[in-house]
């Protein structure tokens, strides 16, 4: 015979408290129910777990030996019920995601400051991927969330819109269209570019920007990230386009971001396996990054 939960309870309370009555107080149940199932249990396993003496009740050997085991089995069984209440409020766990380089440095720290202050004894682990590295990461499940401007997703992704991102003009603070409201993206052509390669995204929309391929502007100098244009814009080197985002991010002395007319935005979307439930803190991170606002 197998013992089922219900007589291993039994036997556990009566081990603890040493009498069939603490026992029927410890399971708030009558104490013929106790005795009546204690010794339907003897019966079916073919052992005196105990015997009276003197009129109290004492465990044999074998009883105290499988005492051990029901111990063990209840420390596994608290065990449990620790991590599933941990998890439950999200005071344990790790969270792997993955972020552009330029959204790691201004909307990433902000995020995970706050999360980190919500949830202490979370650890985060923050990759900064292209798209294209950070696609494989995800498909991969090596990171649960990218979070990143990734215009053409995989059909396997799921896509969360966070952030329009609209596109600024970044200049020199003594730049002659520095007063302006706003700025014309053919205003631009003719000064010194900072601009992005054509394999990545940014760059292919910065690209679309201009237009007709005789009003696209030759670069000074070509990056790969739009701080790397902000930090070049900051030390003279020419002018940029870069997202708000980014922008927003570290202080940049020395600049002035305009709004570029007419408006483009570079949509920054959180993204994740669709056939793959996210994870509680998963879900807690995105919505962090919602309630940030832009």
């Amino acid at each position: 015979m197998k013992l089922n939960l219900r007589q291993i309870e039994v036997f556990r309370a009566i081990m603890l408290s040493g009498s069939i009555s603490g026992a029927s107080k410890l399971l708030y149940v009558s104490q013929p129910a106790v005795s009546r199932l204690i010794s339907y249990t003897e019966q079916r396993l073919g052992l005196m777990l105990f015997q009276r003496i003197k009129g109290r009740l004492y465990p044999t050997p074998e009883a105290r030996r499988l005492f051990e085991e029901v111990s063990a089995v209840y420390q596994s069984v608290q065990r449990v019920n620790e991590v599933a209440e941990n998890l439950a409020e999200n005071r344990i766990g790790q969270l792997r995601i993955a972020s552009s380089p330029n959204i790691g440095q201004s909307l990433m720290p902000r995020a995970v400051a706050i999360f980190c202050q919500r949830y202490p004894e979370v650890r985060i682990v923050l990759h900064t991927l292209i798209p294209s590295a950070m696609l494989q990461g995800l498909l991969t499940q090596q990171v649960e969330l990218g979070v990143t401007y990734m215009p053409v997703a995989h059909p396997s992704l799921e896509i969360r819109p966070l952030y329009k991102n609209p596109i600024v003009a970044v200049l020199p603070l003594n730049h002659r269209l520095a007063t302006r409201k706003e700025v014309k993206v053919h205003d631009l052509i003719d000064e010194p570019f900072v601009g992005y390669s054509s394999d990545i995204p940014f760059g292919q929309l910065v690209q679309q920007i201009f237009g007709a391929e005789e009003h696209q502007p030759v670069p000074r100098v070509e990056v790969q990230q739009a701080h790397v244009a902000c930090a070049m814009v900051q030390a003279g080197v020419g002018v940029a386009l870069v997202d708000e985002i980014t922008i927003k991010g570290p202080i940049w002395s020395k600049v002035v971001a305009i709004p570029v007319a007419p408006a483009v935005n570079a949509p920054i979307n959180v993204f994740n396996l669709q056939l793959e439930p996210l994870s509680r803190l998963a879900q807690e991170f995105i919505a962090v990054l919602e309630s940030l606002g832009a």
